[in-house]
């Protein structure tokens, strides 16, 4: 099979395969986040998600937070999680999801050491590394194309993201989702000026009616907190680039989902139903953007910059692409992929052959400078006051 049919990675006995394998340190509960760090930072090779919170969410705020723990710990780039925690019901929680993805796993909890913080970074460094030694036994497979879940992110933008960078990833996103696979694209109040656009694409009238609503909430809460949205997004550093409004910015950073049929508008780390390209209804700054992308399982993100943006998910590899020659010339070991070349004769189409020969690569294990820099972590957003 060719590189466009096939990639080598991680057959999951439940859901899409992974890119990676890795072990996966989830601190669960805030009051355990420097034990699970030193856990991490002991065990060469892992990666660290987690949060700072605890008990005092409620409603939706809770039930958001659980669903993107709960999204990291089953992701299908973490071949084993750790789990660590102190509140037991928190970390029941994730056992069982676990369980139900059947995925390797140990928990372990500050009850389990007498509230012994140091004793419990002890034991999980043990565990971790029994997990580590099965975890290198395994060797990656072909897998299809189809398997792969792309994210489309943007940020700190400039003129050429929209002109060149996004529709560059719009080409790979309809490539993809022809091919069988799924993109997810969010930053609602990005979509601002184009929902009408947007929507009549929708696969169906209650999810063009589902994308206008995301968009006037999201306006609705700036407004009602008197945010001017000029200066905040787009912000300093895109309006000096060149970029003037909210509705200016959207119109370049849409052409990221490229042209095919919307099938749903997810909720912040919910995983799609289906195939095909979905949009997700979530903040626009980038750290809690792709956390958000990554707890409903896409396996990589595609992230444009005019700029020069470092920040990259833990979990999933994050392949960097502007269409800046100045910010690729300056960046030489943050940006992966060059797309300056449609300003100086290369067409659409060739950029995209290339770029989706780099996404296979970096499907099949080839590093991207995020991960060789070590740039990642995750960012759960927080949807409410907590008591």
């Amino acid at each position: 099979m060719t590189h466009t049919e096939a990639f080598f990675g991680y057959p999951r006995s439940c859901g899409r395969s992974g890119i990676r394998n890795h072990l996966l340190v989830l601190n669960c509960t805030g009051l355990t986040d420097a034990a699970a760090r030193r856990v991490a930072a002991a065990l060469p090779g892992t990666v660290f998600a987690g949060t700072m919170y605890g008990m005092g969410m409620v409603g939706e705020d809770a039930a958001f937070h659980t669903a993107a723990l709960t999204g990291m710990a089953t992701h299908p780039n973490c071949g084993a999680v750790l789990l660590i925690g102190a509140d037991r019901t928190r970390l029941d929680q994730m056992i069982a999801a676990c369980q139900a993805a059947d995925r390797p796993f140990a928990a372990l909890g500050l009850d389990d050491t007498g509230h012994d913080a140091y004793l419990l970074s002890q034991r999980a460094i043990s565990r971790g590394a029994q997990l580590l030694r099965d975890l290198s036994a395994m060797r990656p497979e072909p897998c299809p194309i189809s398997d792969l879940f792309l994210a489309m992110e943007c940020g700190l933008s400039d003129p050429s993201s929209g002109l060149a960078a996004n529709p560059l990833l719009g080409q790979v996103a309809d490539w993809l989702v022809d091919a069988g696979g799924t993109v997810v694209l969010g930053e609602s109040i990005e979509w601002l000026g184009t929902e009408d656009a947007l929507a009549r694409r929708a696969g169906s009238p209650e999810i063009g009616a589902r994308l206008k609503r995301a968009v006037a909430d999201r306006l609705a809460l700036a407004d009602a907190a008197g945010l001017d949205l000029l200066g905040t997004n787009p912000n300093a550093a895109n309006i000096k680039a060149g970029l003037s409004t909210i509705e200016e910015k959207a119109s370049g950073a849409v052409l990221k989902a490229g042209s095919r049929p919307i099938q749903s508008v997810l909720a912040y780390a919910a995983p799609p139903e289906t195939t095909g390209l979905h949009l997700m209804d979530a903040p626009s700054y980038s750290p809690e953007s792709l956390t958000g992308f990554v707890a409903s399982g896409a396996q990589m993100v595609l992230f444009t910059t005019g700029l020069g943006n470092s920040y990259c998910s833990a979990i999933a590899p994050t392949l960097k692409v502007t269409a800046n020659a100045g910010t690729a010339q300056k960046l030489p070991c943050q940006i992966d992929f060059d797309a300056s070349g449609a300003f100086t004769g290369r067409s659409l189409a060739q950029l995209t052959i290339d770029l989706v020969a780099q996404v296979t690569a970096t499907a099949s294990g080839q590093r991207t400078f995020g991960e060789i820099m070590g740039e990642g972590a995750e960012s759960i957003s927080r949807f409410g006051a907590a008591i």
